[in-house]
């Protein structure tokens, strides 16, 4: 039990390796000489193949037959299906396994590769041959001869000449039998008869342990010599096939005369081993016979049976006298290791003695192993081509070794020589599949010969060796590549067309036309350019144009042949250089430049830009007044244009000159273009009134004008230009009861409501005329005297009205208090007396005061007082301390110090001039400073400009004032009362309440009063700037 389940466990382990290494084999049976195209099997169903479906494969499933190059195979396996045919060339059983007799032993092997590789295995397919009656038995010669003595005893047997069948089993030789003859031919003394020798001789078989057949004749009757010496029969041989196959031949039988002895061997079966490399004449066996008669009879012959194989006669030698066998040609054993000789001994008599040698061959090593190639894939003319892409473990053949020797010597290894990317896997006894075991890479090696090599155990071992060649089939797996990946040109502008900027290059590691490389441009490419395909030489087909574009960037592609092709880019840089082809531009033909006139000298006037299209040295502009260098300066780098003049508009409006510019190439281009310089007005100059043309004049209002009618107009001018000359007409003061209201654009003063009787008497309008420049704009102040009543029946005291308001501070307001002559006289004397008395009492009160809590400014005030100060009280000011204090101040503290005049003699001595300070009023000095920023000076106007108000000096022979700010500000503030010639100038007295006193009733009379300050000689009127 033990034993069988070790056998089973070793066979289940052996188809375990055959399987796992893709090996397996499979067995049919098919009679010999079948017709071609007869199915035999299919291997597809037969070994159970199913696909996994999800295992892609590289090519469909085929069934490729394996053979040895040169060989004819027997059979044909349709690739795609896997069904076996037989093939042209019939099987014969009898060829293919010749000296092959037993039944189950002639087998024909061919292996088939089952492809591609991702379900590859070997299958091989054994192939048992049926054997059928196609041969006819037949003996060694067609007349067989036996000796037979006389004396023979009846029952005696003698050995006939055995027939050959090379067929086997049912097909071989059945049967022997000796024919009776058609005819019984007649013959005198020593003739036979067939019938006597049917009659006398019987025949019988033997069978051999090997299964042979042998004819033998036994003699049935006493033969007598004298009476008949010679039988002739016909034997006939026949098989068992169906329909059955025979052969004859004429056995003759000669009765020889009485021989009582017959030599006799001394051993009759004999064994011996001779190696197979034993020389020539080498002796084998010594065969010792001996004959108990005496003499002739007694003489001894030794010679080969002729059942003997003619190979057996071929080798070996009998030496017909002493019986000594030797070797007559070289041995093989594996031509046949056993050689069985069968050796007759005679005397001469009819029937020799028997005697059978069996030599046995014994092997040495001399037989190289053999090596068989059999390809998967099929060569072409001794070569396989494998791509470089196959994969691995890709079949190449099926490589098969044999050693005809036995045991040790017979045993074979096989091996590659050197490290080559191929191996031999071993599938079956002494077979190997070459494989590949590593990636091939056509560009590192094109061609192997590998060499393989088989190699016996034998000592000392024997090798054989058998090259395989293989070249390495090249596929496009190399795309092109560039010499440069990135290639940089640069070229002049202005080319001719056609000019051939470089030539492109690049190489392709395969060959053929793999490697055939086409040269093209990319889509990005622009049309100016041309890459010719062939030779990769790139060329501008149209003139560059750098000023246009300086730079090109572009891909150009390299592509090979191959299928499917394979493709490279690289990027082509093309730098156009610059050549002095451009002028210098300026961006205007004509630049008009507008600047104030009171620009600095060598401030900025403007920019000239000018361009120049190339680059470099050829764009270097250099720039240059043509004419008007007198006036101004230009920066030849910056173009940056500066006055070295200061300018005037009024003197010269505008200024107009050529500038040159001029590029730094070596053939220098240059340009022209035309400079304007306007000189733009600044607001310089304050509105200068005409209308009214004195500030002594006044207009009469009927008390009958209607509302919204015209009682008189102002009208003022500018020397400036637009916006600055743009005037607009105000009223800031002398219009408490907002009896009138003037027109800002045209100056008519208009009445505005119903004149009543409080209305009536003489009413000092201020009147602002501002322009409209920028950054500050500038005015001027104007008194218009209205005077509303019916007519004016005393002009003089009109006059002198207006005189006396010239004397009254500009902000308080005139005509409150005057009185109609319809006014009663009675209220006013009553109203004159309250107010006196108020007065008193507050002067009284404030005196008091003052004289207790004197302050620093009071002091100040004094002292102002004793150098001569002219004052007016302020109205508004009044009402508030009386409010708050509810008593009288002396009207000297009560004063808000408008005016100071100090005098001063001039260089003419006959002319005196009254400087005086001139505080504007309150609410017109809020206005200015709510629109002026006083640290701040207007930058339109010249540092070193003339005091403005000098050009308005009067030509009068009364004195002016010079108006001054207590304040310090900056300069050029142009806060100003327009300086009147005399009859249009006013002057600032004292109060009429406080210092004059009148002397008559009539109202509009000329009244006296008396001032601290006065009038010396004339001298002309100063403005003060705030």
């Amino acid at each position: 039990m033990d034993l069988l389940s070790g056998t089973y466990l070793l066979a289940v382990l052996l188809a375990c390796i055959v399987f796992q290494s893709g090996a397996q084999e499979k067995n049919y049976t098919v009679r010999e000489e079948l017709p071609e195209n007869v199915l035999i099997g299919n291997l597809l169903k037969d070994l159970n193949l199913t696909l996994d479906p999800d295992v892609p494969l590289s090519s469909p499933l085929q069934f490729k037959l394996v053979y040895k190059t040169g060989d004819v195979p027997l059979v044909r396996v349709e690739e795609n299906t896997g069904e076996i045919f037989t093939a042209a060339n019939r099987i014969d059983r009898e060829k293919l396994c010749a000296g092959i007799f037993s039944e189950n032993r002639c087998f024909y092997e061919v292996e088939v590769a089952v492809l591609p590789d991702e379900v590859f295995r070997l299958v091989k397919i054994r192939f048992l041959i049926e054997d059928i009656n196609d041969n006819a038995p037949l003996f060694p010669s067609t007349v067989i001869n036996i000796s037979i003595p006389e004396n023979t005893a009846i029952n005696s047997r003698y050995s006939v000449p055995s027939a050959i069948d090379p067929d086997i089993g049912v097909n071989g030789i059945q049967h022997y039998e000796l024919l009776k003859p058609k005819t019984a031919p007649k013959r005198t003394f020593g003739s036979i008869t067939n019938d006597q020798g049917q009659n006398v001789f019987g025949l019988d078989i033997t069978e051999t342990p090997e299964g042979d057949k042998w004819p033998q004749l036994i003699v049935q009757q006493i033969l007598d010599r004298e009476q008949k010496d010679t039988y002739v029969m016909k034997i006939k041989v026949e098989d068992g096939g169906s329909p059955p196959r025979s052969s004859t031949a004429i056995l003759q039988v000669t009765v020889t005369d009485v021989n009582d002895n017959r030599p006799v061997f001394k051993e009759n079966d004999i064994e011996v081993s001779v190696p197979e490399n034993a020389p020539v004449g080498t002796s084998v066996s010594q065969l010792h016979a001996t004959d108990a008669d005496l003499g002739s009879n007694a003489q001894i012959h030794f010679y080969f049976s002729n059942q003997i194989s003619s190979l057996a006669k071929r080798l070996f030698a009998i030496d017909n006298t002493t019986g000594l066998i030797t070797i007559r040609e070289p041995l093989d054993r594996e031509e046949s290791p056993v050689h069985k000789l069968t050796v007759l001994a005679s005397d001469g008599s009819s029937t020799p003695s028997r005697a059978t040698v069996t030599v046995n061959v014994t092997d040495i090593n001399d037989n190289v192993p053999s090596i068989d190639t059999r390809y998967i894939i099929n060569p072409v003319n001794g070569t396989v081509l494998l791509s470089e892409k196959a994969p691995l473990n890709t079949k190449i053949a099926l490589i098969t070794v044999m050693d005809k020797d036995a045991d040790q010597n017979g045993k074979v290894t096989c091996f590659t020589d050197h490290d080559v990317p191929f191996r031999l896997k071993p599938v079956f006894d002494n077979q190997f599949l070459l494989e590949t075991a590593t990636f091939l890479d056509y560009e590192a090696t094109r061609e192997y010969a590998i060499k393989i090599v088989a190699s016996d155990s034998g000592k000392p071992p024997l090798n054989q060796s058998a090259m395989l060649l293989i070249k390495i089939k090249d596929e496009n797996d190399n795309a092109p590549v560039f010499t440069q990946p990135i290639i940089g040109l640069s070229i002049p502008e202005n080319n001719a067309p056609g000019t051939q900027l470089t030539k492109i290059s690049a190489t392709d590691a395969d060959s053929g036309r793999n490697a055939e490389i086409s040269y093209i441009l990319g889509s990005d490419a622009p049309p100016i350019f041309n890459l010719d395909r062939r030779t990769g030489i790139l060329t501008a087909v149209r003139k560059l144009d750098r000023e246009k574009q300086d730079r090109y960037s572009f891909t150009v592609l390299a592509k090979d042949n191959g299928m499917p092709p394979l493709q490279t880019n690289a990027t082509v840089t093309v730098s156009v250089l610059d050549q002095n082809d451009n002028s210098p531009a300026f961006t205007h033909n004509e630049y008009n430049f507008y600047v104030p006139e009171n620009l600095p000298m060598y401030g900025t006037v403007g920019l000239i830009t000018v361009t120049d299209a190339d680059a470099g040295d050829n764009a270097a502009v250099t720039l240059s007044i043509l004419n008007g260098r007198d006036n101004f300066i230009i920066d030849p780098l910056t173009g940056v244009i500066r006055p070295n003049i200061t300018f005037d508009r009024e003197q010269q409006g505008s200024y107009t000159f050529q500038v040159k510019a001029v590029d730094g190439g070596r053939l220098q281009r240059s340009s022209t273009a035309k400079v304007t310089i306007n000189v733009v007005d600044v607001n310089d100059n304050r509105p200068v009134f005409v209308i009214p043309s004195s500030n002594y004049s006044y207009e009469l209002v009927p008390t009958s004008a209607s509302p919204g009618s015209v009682v008189t107009k102002v009208f003022a001018v500018d020397n400036d230009t637009g916006m600055n000359a743009e005037l607009r007409y105000s009223i800031i003061g002398g219009n408490s009861r907002g009896l009138f209201t003037i027109d800002q654009l045209t100056g008519n003063i208009t009445l505005k409501e119903k004149v009543i009787a409080s209305d009536h008497g003489l009413h000092r309008l201020v009147i602002k005329v501002n322009d409209l420049g920028q950054p500050e704009s500038l005015y001027t102040i104007a008194l218009v005297h209205l005077f509303v009543n019916e007519t004016v029946t005393n002009s003089s005291y009109v006059q002198e009205l207006v005189r006396r308001n010239m004397e009254t501070p500009v902000g308080q307001n005139i005509g409150d208090g005057e009185i109609t002559p319809q006014t009663n006289d009675y209220v006013k004397i009553i109203i004159a007396i309250i107010a006196g008395t108020m007065t008193v009492i507050l002067v009284i009160f404030v005196t008091a005061l003052v004289r207790c809590r004197q302050t620093p400014r009071h002091k100040v005030v004094q002292k102002n007082k004793q150098s001569g100060e002219w004052v007016s009280p302020n109205q508004e000011n009044r009402q508030i301390k009386k409010k708050k204090k509810k008593k009288k101040r002396s009207p000297k503290s009560l004063l808000l110090n408008f005016v100071t005049i100090e005098e001063s003699k001039p260089d003419d001595p006959g002319h005196e001039h009254i400087n005086g300070t001139l505080d504007i009023p309150v609410e017109l000095e809020e206005q200015t400073m709510g629109k002026y920023n006083w640290a701040t000076t207007p930058t339109t106007f010249k540092p070193d400009s003339p005091d403005l108000a000098k050009h308005y000096k009067s030509a009068s022979p009364q004195p002016t004032f010079q108006i001054k700010p207590e304040t310090p500000v900056p300069p050029k503030k142009h806060h100003v009362i327009q300086e009147l010639p005399l009859d249009n100038t006013f002057v600032v007295g004292c109060d009429s309440l406080s210092k004059c006193s009148s002397s008559s009733s009539d109202p509009y009379s000329v009244s006296e009063c008396s001032c601290q300050g006065g009038f010396k000689t004339p001298g002309p009127i100063h403005t003060r700037q705030l």
